[in-house]
């Protein structure tokens, strides 16, 4: 595997879509934000990636593979899961772009059950003979 990454985020993994709360902006429009549990998680990710955060965001086609790794056996949307790091792998500046261009694919991810020490294990590698649409 060719510029093969890993990063660990320690805490229970959360999807950004599930329990969604509608608020008013200060112009009145109702606007969908993320639960008060994907905010804590994604500012705990945020604070962990920080310490290993690359030199420069990925700008070339990877696929990443999400171990997520879960504290108890209730029912979990995996896509939903992989789409909440991928965002936060771009805020964190790991990623420059969550779109097809750069995250080709989402090969071998998967959620598991250890029933203790709820992590979610990134490994990123670059994926060779892809086609960017757009270059970076």
């Amino acid at each position: 595997m060719n510029n093969y990454r890993r990063y660990v985020v320690e805490g229970n993994p959360v999807t950004k879509k599930n329990s969604q709360r509608i608020v008013k902006a200060s112009n009145g429009h109702p606007f969908l934000m993320p639960s008060k549990q994907y905010k804590m998680f994604e500012k705990e990710a945020l604070k962990q990636l920080e310490k290993v955060k690359e030199p420069e965001p990925i700008k070339t086609p990877v696929n990443i593979k999400y171990t997520f790794v879960m504290m108890t056996r209730r029912q979990v949307d995996g896509l939903n899961l992989a789409a909440a790091m991928d965002d936060i792998l771009v805020k964190a500046g790991i990623l420059a772009d969550d779109c097809r261009d750069i995250v080709a694919g989402h090969d071998g991810t998967r959620v598991i059950w250890t029933g203790r020490e709820p992590r979610t294990i990134i490994e990123i590698w670059d994926e060779e003979n892809y086609e960017q649409w757009k270059t970076w």
